[in-house]
């Protein structure tokens, strides 16, 4: 597995005695110059001794596909330690000076700089080859991100149909609420790279994030880091980032507010900030926090406020249940009722469903259990239309009400596969 690196920026005055570079890795399915090439032209005007080195995945961009054995079509189940090796070797082939001294001197000057899949892999870079590196940030990232089966899903879908089965979805995912009006074009060239990405090479990817998990091991890792999380980001929202900062000695912690998941194309100068600050050892330069704040994080913010577990229960309660449902329920708060939504969005909100333990989805397949078993048929449409935001699919949805006939009574099962389906009619009229 060859990768090909870009140099995205190069130093106006460069330390000839002590280079330092910043290597970019992008996320699934983008080109690194999509994601990276802006934030790389702005951290050259900030930082002009960087060279910065972006380095595609396979089948992205300007790197080759995955090895296929001939004569197959199977897909290649990679590791990201495989990805991890891989970006280490393409370092030491386009880098030897840079990289050959890291070795010998132990003085690395290498930082890491990840988006999503990108941020994993350098995470494992970090735990696997710590002494090669000076500093890792990641973005938008998570020491775990989603769950197997729903890699393998997208591994078989891409597989068979390809990559512009992706483009809607990922269009919907990975940018903050009005970017792709106010950048266009570089919201287009991300998702013409989606779209252009090789088949088979994303599947493999997919398959390589299923079992990632390196949750336990955060740590092990000594380089220092800095965690970097869009505020409106889905797949891996803030407490995914502040996982990571809790679990790292010394890590760093930023919300960009308004980004999504590509925060490197959504916010170029605000990130240039960060790795400029960041690389310089002076903290990150609007505010980032040290891992032992009192922020919530996603293994339950014990050690925070009562106002930060409740803006985190705020925040997750949008991204599940949609900002104009709770809009509403907070027009009709009342004196009667201020404390009991109070006591809603810090206990069952800010401190259970920022919990790291389950994933959004299978909260949403546990909550409408619950709701059928309990009898809850107004709350039931609410979590229907709630699994359908977390990624549950509508046959999953189905094969929780069938086994809810089961487990909770027939009846029960009927009267939820009524309030589903108008749910669900619902949502396809909403657009």
């Amino acid at each position: 597995m060859e990768l090909t690196a870009t140099v995205l920026a190069t130093p106006i005055t460069p330390d000839t005695e002590n280079p330092r570079v910043l290597v970019a890795l992008p996320s699934l399915g983008t080109s690194v110059g999509a994601l990276w090439q802006s934030a790389a032209t702005h951290l050259a005007g900030v930082d002009p001794t960087t060279t910065v080195i972006g380095i595609d995945l396979p089948g992205h961009g300007r790197s080759a596909p995955v090895d296929v054995p001939a004569g197959t079509s199977e897909v290649p189940r990679l590791t990201m330690s495989d990805l991890a090796e891989a970006v280490l070797t393409t370092i030491d082939r386009v880098l030897p000076d840079v990289a050959a001294s890291s070795t010998e001197t132990g003085d690395a000057r290498i930082v890491l700089a990840g988006d999503s899949i990108g941020g994993a892999i350098a995470l494992q870079l970090a735990l696997d080859h710590g002494d090669r590196f000076e500093r890792a940030a990641v973005f938008c990232t998570g020491a775990k991100i989603g769950e197997a089966g729903g890699w393998e899903e997208r591994a078989e879908v891409v597989a068979t149909s390809g990559t512009p089965t992706q483009v809607i979805g990922s269009a919907q995912r990975w940018f903050g609420e009005g970017f792709m009006d106010r950048e266009p074009e570089a919201s287009a060239a991300l998702l013409h790279s989606l779209q252009d990405a090789d088949r088979t090479s994303y599947a493999a990817l997919c398959h390589a994030l299923a079992p990632f998990d390196v949750r336990s091991r955060l740590p092990e890792i000594n380089l220092p880091v800095l965690a970097v999380a869009g505020s409106e980001d889905q797949p891996t929202p803030p407490t995914k980032l502040a996982e990571i900062a809790n679990g790292v000695s010394g890590a760093l912690l930023e919300i960009i507010e308004g980004a999504a998941h590509l925060v490197p194309a959504e916010a170029p100068a605000v990130v240039a900030g960060l790795l400029h600050d960041f690389m310089d050892g002076n903290g990150t330069s609007t505010g980032g926090h040290a891992a032992s704040a009192d922020l919530p994080t996603a293994s339950g913010p014990r050690e925070a406020t009562r106002d930060d577990v409740r803006e985190a229960g705020m925040d997750v309660r949008r991204q599940v249940l949609s900002d104009a449902h709770v809009d509403r329920a907070n027009e009709k708060v009342d004196d009667f009722t201020a404390d009991f939504q109070d006591l809603i969005t810090r206990y069952a909100w800010g401190e259970i469903w920022t919990r790291p333990g389950l994933e959004k989805r299978m909260r949403s397949a546990i909550t409408l259990t619950a709701m059928i078993a309990g009898g809850h048929e107004a709350e039931l449409a609410m979590h229907v239309k709630a699994a359908v935001r977390n990624g549950l699919t509508r046959d999953e949805i189905k094969e929780v009400l069938l086994q809810s006939a089961i487990y909770c009574s027939v009846p029960s099962a009927n009267t939820a596969f009524s309030v589903a389906s108008q749910a669900l009619a619902e949502m396809d009229a909403e657009g």
